[in-house]
């Protein structure tokens, strides 16, 4: 029987895993007690054969029509667990109503969207493994100096970030360009900030003006004066931790008008 090839499509990003024993290594990622599993963007199906031997709740959610084809022939018995759709549209509790696990070669050109879709998930979404740009993962896990930056910030905030291994180009049809990483994160202890939007904020004006001193980066805000910020104002954003910035957040004046 002839293989059947799916051609990668450069407006989806697409690089597809060929390495067999890569996929084996990232899927054995997965916590042993991970038991609804989503995986996203399939492709030809490399991380799927070996998720299909995990004792787990499996979901596909592909958005190539072409792919989807192929995983529904190849796996015809999950047919119903394949989804076409994008997943940056798709509400995941329609998925899975319980703690979820996400998987996959995520498409770099939407990997930040990827992230932030991620975040307004994170009640739902308690473990992540996947593959990035090695210079995005190395943001993502970043704790100080210049590679630190708003992802850094926002995804440490909610989720334990861990650097598993660096992939070559070769690993992947076509290779791209740059070098791969693979992450995984799991959801920490901390709830849902009070006032998130607010510190979601300052955070990304800290870094949009990161040169600055924070006092000159966040000076559309009404911030009280106290020993501690006024310390923490005289900093770059780089230089706070994830306490710093909820701290600052709580004295923030809010206008009530």
């Amino acid at each position: 029987m002839k293989k059947e090839i799916v051609k990668p499509k450069k407006k989806l990003g697409q690089h597809f895993l060929i390495d067999k024993n890569i996929a084996k290594k990232i899927t054995d990622l997965l916590y042993p007690k991970s038991e609804n599993i989503i995986e996203l963007g399939p492709g030809t199906g490399v991380l799927t054969d070996f998720l299909i031997k995990k004792k787990i709740n499996l979901k596909l959610v592909e958005i190539d029509n072409e792919c989807v084809m192929l995983l529904k022939k190849k796996y015809f018995n999950i047919q119903d667990q394949i989804i076409n759709a994008d997943f940056l549209k798709v509400n995941i509790n329609n998925i899975f109503t319980n703690k979820i696990s996400l998987i996959g070669n995520f498409p770099y050109n939407i990997s930040s969207q990827i992230l932030f879709k991620i975040l307004e998930n994170k009640e739902d979404i308690i473990e992540i493994v996947g593959m990035f740009q090695k210079e995005v993962g190395e943001r993502i896990i970043a704790t100080k100096g210049k590679t630190k930056g708003i992802l850094s910030v926002l995804i440490q905030t909610y989720y334990n970030v861990e650097y598993c291994f660096t992939l070559n180009e070769q690993v992947f049809h076509p290779p791209p360009k740059v070098k791969s990483a693979v992450l995984r994160f799991s959801r920490n202890n901390r709830l849902t900030l009070k006032n998130e939007m607010l510190f979601f904020q300052i955070v990304k004006s800290g870094f949009n003006q990161r040169r600055k001193i924070l006092k000159n980066a966040l000076k559309t805000f009404d911030i009280l004066e106290s020993e501690k910020t006024n310390y923490l104002l005289n900093l770059r954003a780089e230089e706070l931790t994830i306490e710093d910035f909820i701290n600052i957040t709580k004295n923030v004046r809010e206008n009530k008008n």
